[in-house]
């Protein structure tokens, strides 16, 4: 079977990519390979974000990696969160606090229209490749579901009456941004 690292420190990004990737591919862990430091997300799009990641864990270990970053892009402000989701309540914020922040801001607005964009980054044998997924929704009034993390409570994607914090596992890694991205990314990385 196939190993390759992903570039992440978020433990919930790592077991949803690791059950998009069961049975086909193994994904190790940066504590796996000895990394537990912080990478520095300096950029300023999705795409250099990732790279950035990819990038600092290849140069040191010399090993394939990946690494992606996600953003959630809402109509009503302008694109925001966008590269800054993780962190747009600030610094050391939590997924909660990133979400009441969102929900204060849109108090009052109609439209609510938004979309989930994850880039993968990937480096196989120091050559560098893209994969990408993106899912339309809207951005509910209040927080419904106990599952997923980070916007998952109030997102609702297009086509769907339920949150992704609403649905199991199976189901949003079907059509969320990140599953679609990992697909491409797994079917690139059984076909090398």
């Amino acid at each position: 079977m196939k190993e390759i690292v992903f570039a992440t420190n978020n433990m919930h990004k790592l077991d949803e990519i690791r059950g998009i990737l069961s049975g086909s591919i193994k994904v190790l862990s940066l504590s796996d390979i000895g990394f537990l430091d912080d990478i520095p997300e300096t950029g300023v799009t999705l795409r250099e974000n990732a790279l950035i990641k990819s990038e600092h864990i290849y140069n040191l270990f010399g090993v394939d990696c990946f690494a992606d970053d996600t953003g959630l892009e809402i109509d009503a402000l302008n694109g925001s969160p966008g590269v800054y989701s993780a962190r747009y309540a600030g610094e050391g914020c939590s997924f909660q606090d990133n979400v009441i922040k969102v929900l204060n801001e849109l108090e009052g607005v109609k439209n609510r229209q938004a979309r989930f964009i994850t880039v993968i980054s990937l480096i196989l044998d120091g050559k560098r490749y893209y994969f990408d997924g993106s899912v339309e929704g809207t951005i509910e009034e209040t927080q419904s579901g106990e599952g997923g993390f980070g916007y998952d409570p109030v997102f609702t994607p297009q086509g769907y009456s339920i949150t992704f914090a609403e649905m199991n596992k199976e189901e949003k890694n079907k059509i969320s941004h990140r599953g679609l991205a990992v697909a491409k990314l797994a079917d690139f990385l059984l076909k090398s």
